[in-house]
């Protein structure tokens, strides 16, 4: 079954998803799913179906989170992305039916987004796997501020962040940025020298929307 009234952007982080699905959802008077759009979902799992999504939601030392090992982190990671299609679906299906265009920052994988999308509905945006390691506390997000404050609290704040980082290294492999770059999708790359008018120019016309 197809989505047909909606436009998916998926790919890695600092590529600018968020921001153009925003004026997209603004310029065409549309519905926007926002990132982590899923989390309206979150109270009511159960953690025997969704163990990676209640992970966060009933952890009670938050030191556990940043103390595991950069595998620990990658996996939960990955199970978490399963476990977010499963809701983004069951969102998406109540949407299916309205007027007005949906623009969605998705983490729904490419090989469903082939099987529930249009081909030109679906785009692909990448930045540099590693502006993500060096960038991440950069940004002022609560929840990332809040992590560099944990890791700030340990005894030995240098090898948390080390730890930290190389978990950050595997969820944003240059393996992930390929698969996404050899997708079949249209693909748009990061530009520091482009303009956020001429990105959204770009992104409309991979919509097919001018």
């Amino acid at each position: 079954m197809k989505f047909e009234n909606m436009y998916f952007i998926t790919g890695t982080a600092y590529a600018g998803k968020s921001t153009m699905l925003k004026l997209l959802s603004e310029k065409y008077d549309g519905i926007l799913c926002e990132e982590n759009y899923h989390d309206c979902l979150l109270s009511e799992l159960n953690k025997n179906e969704f163990p990676c999504l209640t992970y966060t939601r009933d952890l009670v030392d938050w030191h556990d989170f940043i103390r595991r090992t950069p595998q620990e982190y990658k996996t939960w990671m990955d199970g978490v992305s399963k476990e977010c299609e499963i809701l983004e679906l069951r969102i998406l299906e109540g949407l299916k039916d309205q007027e007005k265009p949906v623009f969605v920052d998705t983490n729904i994988s490419i090989e469903t987004l082939k099987n529930i999308a249009d081909k030109k509905h679906v785009l692909i945006m990448l930045a540099d796997p590693q502006i993500s390691v060096r960038r991440f506390f950069e940004r002022p997000d609560r929840e990332k501020q809040f992590l560099y404050r944990l890791i700030m609290e340990e005894p030995d704040p240098e090898r948390a962040m080390d730890n930290y980082r190389q978990g950050l290294t595997l969820i944003n492999s240059q393996e992930n940025y390929d698969r996404f770059l050899n997708s079949g999708f249209q693909v748009i790359l990061r530009d520091e020298n482009r303009s956020i008018e001429e990105t959204l120019e770009l992104v409309e016309k991979a919509f097919g929307l001018i």
